[in-house]
């Protein structure tokens, strides 16, 4: 793997080790903010690093993993905040069910119609359905939700815009770049 003036793997394990996590969403999304020309920067060397398309989505699965185990996402539930999911028509059905309201209910009180056609999307942020930074039907809640914050996916470098605008909303996506920028650009 070529890296830009980064370290040698065996002092890169105790780097990370010693590298605090940034939990705090307030903290986050301002420095997201403050290093948003750097982490553009670091989205073109993606696109243009000599790394295989599985390689990297293997670093981002290895951080992920690290990352989602120390930090405790219904204890942030910022995502609910800032995060507009797209809800398809089999989210809608199993929402409704969920929720013990008509599908046409569910879409009049809660939702707009989605930019995608077909598709829908929460009529207000933060998401109505959030309680206490838990979400009041987790095991109904749509796909988007469910996946976010995305890094579990395979092809991580086609979806480098949506890591970006997520570092600034959600702790582990922002934790795991700074890892990857560590790792292979610094």
């Amino acid at each position: 793997m070529k890296r830009e003036a980064g370290y040698a793997p065996c002092v890169w394990a105790a780097v990370l080790e010693d590298m605090k996590l940034q939990t705090d969403p307030k903290t986050v999304a301002k420095l997201a903010a403050e290093r948003a020309e750097e982490n553009m920067r670091f989205r073109s060397f993606l696109k243009r690093a000599d790394l295989g398309i599985e390689e990297l989505d293997a670093l981002v699965h290895k951080h992920y993993e690290e990352v989602e185990s120390r930090i405790d996402c219904c204890a942030c539930g910022h995502c609910c905040h800032e995060a507009l999911p797209e809800l398809q028509r089999e989210d809608v059905v199993r929402l409704a069910g969920g929720m013990g309201l008509p599908q046409e209910v569910l879409v009049e009180r809660f939702l707009v119609p989605g930019e995608e056609e077909h598709t829908f999307t929460f009529a207000t942020r933060p998401c109505p359905l959030l309680r206490d930074k838990c979400c009041s039907v987790y095991g109904f809640r749509p796909h988007d939700c469910r996946s976010f914050p995305h890094l579990h996916k395979r092809e991580f470098v086609f979806r480098l815009m949506q890591a970006v605008s997520n570092c600034a909303i959600c702790p582990i996506v922002y934790n795991v770049f700074e890892r990857l920028k560590g790792e292979l650009w610094h």
